[in-house]
């Protein structure tokens, strides 16, 4: 990966008119942006070419970033409202959601493992990748979008709420209310059942 210099070189570079530069930037975030763009519209073709649409509209946008954050931070923003975008178009369309019970009782925090790992964990981290990935896919469209945001995207509560066009509040109860979904889900599919206590099952909890 690119550290935060070596992006603000490249981007000078095709600032100046150096366009196959961007290629470079490209290069090193593609993989990160399908992954996001996979996990907010689960399908490979439509993450594929909306991973596409979010770097020419970074290119064609290039000049508006500041360079006060990394860029890839900038690129990742980009992205979710190009999938964003899409999600409402599609909804628009009639595509109908999955649709669940409103869990009660206390709701816990379930991490989302990123794409990282060491050589000794690299298998079990890719079962728990894989189970969390399918455990995304089941939860209702716009708990899934809200979740990613918040855990891929890494976007604030506020920022989610401007997206949104939510209070922050009314954000933070439903990443609560999307973790525990996604925790009670991976627990019944026994993924989780032997990374958590069993009295928390016993009480019809999901702590991780």
């Amino acid at each position: 990966m690119l550290t935060q210099d070596e992006q603000r070189r490249v981007i000078d570079r095709v600032l100046s008119g150096d366009v196959n530069a961007f290629g470079l930037l490209v290069e090193d975030q593609s993989k990160v942006v399908y992954n996001l763009c996979l996990r907010m519209v689960n399908n490979e073709q439509d993450a594929y070419d909306l991973s596409q649409d979010a770097f020419l509209k970074a290119y064609t946008n290039l000049s508006l970033f500041r360079g006060d954050s990394k860029f890839s931070s900038w690129l990742y923003k980009l992205t979710t409202n190009v999938c964003l975008d899409f999600l409402r178009k599609r909804s628009r369309q009639k595509t109908v959601p999955l649709t669940y019970e409103t869990d009660d009782g206390e709701q816990e925090y379930l991490p989302i493992p990123d794409e990282t790992f060491s050589p000794e964990t690299e298998a079990e981290r890719r079962e728990l990748r894989s189970s969390v990935r399918r455990g995304l896919s089941q939860l209702p469209e716009g708990q899934r979008q809200i979740l990613i945001l918040r855990e891929i995207g890494q976007l604030s509560y506020e920022e989610i709420a401007g997206q949104l066009g939510l209070e922050a509040g009314t954000v933070k109860s439903r990443i609560f209310r999307a973790r525990k979904k996604l925790c009670d889900i991976l627990i019944k599919d026994g993924n989780l059942s032997d990374r958590i206590p069993s009295n928390h099952q016993e009480k019809g909890g999901a702590s991780v």
